[in-house]
């Protein structure tokens, strides 16, 4: 079966890539998986989970806005806001910005500084979605405190 040539990019760098087998993830419209052949597509990538299957095993990504773009010939191309591994990921300090966010959402009248600020919760609630998810099945991330 070929294999799709895979890459996030985001602004401090490439984040990944590799050949796949298959790619999920989240785009402002539901959950969207691209397997080898797939028709060309540009779609964005709301907050949330990606996984990327290679040789039956998955590695998983938190990905935090951008854009995805299907190529011919098996080539992918994710352009992300930002992104990290579930490893990665300090719980205290997506906790913290999390009801930092929250805060803001319920204190600001500005237009502008509302958005950010929503922009900003959604960014947390994805953070600790994904590293609970998969600190649960055992990936190891930091921030953990012999939990």
């Amino acid at each position: 079966m070929p294999k799709i040539n895979f890459t996030i990019t985001t602004p401090d760098g490439t984040l990944f890539k590799e050949e796949v087998d298959q790619i999920s993830l989240t785009t402002s419209q539901g959950e969207i998986t691209i397997l080898p052949n797939h028709i060309p597509l540009v779609s964005d990538i709301a907050a949330g989970e990606a996984r990327i299957t290679k040789d039956g095993r998955q590695q998983p990504f938190a990905l935090y806005g951008g854009f995805i773009e299907v190529r011919p010939k098996n080539e992918v191309v994710v352009l992300a806001d930002a992104g990290e591994r579930p490893e990665h990921i300090d719980m205290e300090a997506a906790v913290a910005a999390e009801a930092r966010a929250k805060k803001a959402l319920a204190e600001t009248f500005d237009p502008g500084a509302y958005e950010d600020a929503a922009l900003a919760l959604e960014r947390e609630q994805a953070r600790i979605r994904v590293a609970r998810k998969y600190r649960a099945r055992g990936f190891r991330t930091s921030g953990q405190r012999g939990e």
